[in-house]
């Protein structure tokens, strides 16, 4: 549950500009917590406030994972549009001093999803981080599938399986280390390389409190892959296989 500022302005922006339905926007908001890694090696976990989001008004969408998105081209049961979500940085502190901090950035892309019943969808994702200061950033996506299903006396339950995949630059930029870096952090120099960076599985459960109030939760497993996995960082000072949860008090309206 990430908090998607430059979104939240975009959303605002397309609304006076009537891009969203004359109705107004429909969803639930609200205000939880997660504890969760710091940064994408686990380099230790922290404790966080966490808005929570899910509008649509319109064609457009705004959520705390996916950040906002535009269904753009609709063709049956398929949907194809642009996409802005945030990515959070680093700052190179504790365990992680003597290696460059890391901005936070937009990621910039498109989206294709196959989503044939409401409750269930496939997509593969594809964007540019941009914003990054000294070279940092790069091309990320991911792939994946998304199931709900009623749990009964009111719980909603969903599942998710996503691969996430990134080129070299990106990469490098959360996973490399440069011989200055190795010299005053301590951590063995790393040349990070592009392609699978992991895989994550996360269990979503919602249930209902009160007229329009739920508790919402979800945990998640994540997996590092490849350039990632065999990362110096991770390897003296992160996780191969991390773990996060967050929970929420949601209004509907």
């Amino acid at each position: 549950m990430k908090t998607p500022l430059p979104a939240v302005l975009l959303f605002v922006l397309f609304g006076s500009a009537g891009v969203f339905a004359a109705d107004g926007p429909t969803g639930e908001i609200g205000a939880g917590v997660g504890y969760q890694p710091y940064d994408p090696s686990a380099s230790r976990y922290e404790t966080v406030p966490l808005p929570y989001v899910d509008v649509e008004w319109g064609d457009v969408s705004l959520d705390t994972e996916d950040g906002l998105s535009w269904r753009a081209l609709q063709a049956g049961d398929w949907t194809v549009g642009p996409f802005v979500n945030y990515l959070p940085g680093r700052d190179a502190n504790g365990s992680l001093r003597g290696l460059r901090d890391v901005s936070d950035m937009a990621q910039l892309g498109g989206f294709v999803q196959y989503s044939p019943a409401e409750f269930w969808r496939v997509y593969a994702k594809l964007g540019q981080a941009v914003g990054g200061a000294g070279g940092q950033g790069g091309v990320l996506g991911q792939v994946g599938g998304e199931l709900g299903y009623p749990l009964g006396r009111g719980i909603i339950g969903s599942s998710q399986l996503a691969a996430h995949f990134a080129d070299g630059r990106q990469t490098s930029t959360f996973f490399g280390v440069s011989s200055r870096e190795a010299q005053a952090s301590g951590i063995g120099a790393y040349k990070a390389s592009g392609g699978f960076q992991q895989i994550s599985l996360t269990q979503n459960l919602e249930f209902p409190l009160a007229a329009h109030w739920s508790l919402v939760a979800s945990a998640s497993w994540m997996h590092l892959l490849g350039s990632a996995a065999d990362s110096s960082i991770v390897k003296e000072r992160g996780e191969v296989n991390q773990g996060s949860v967050q929970t929420a008090i949601s209004y509907t309206f």
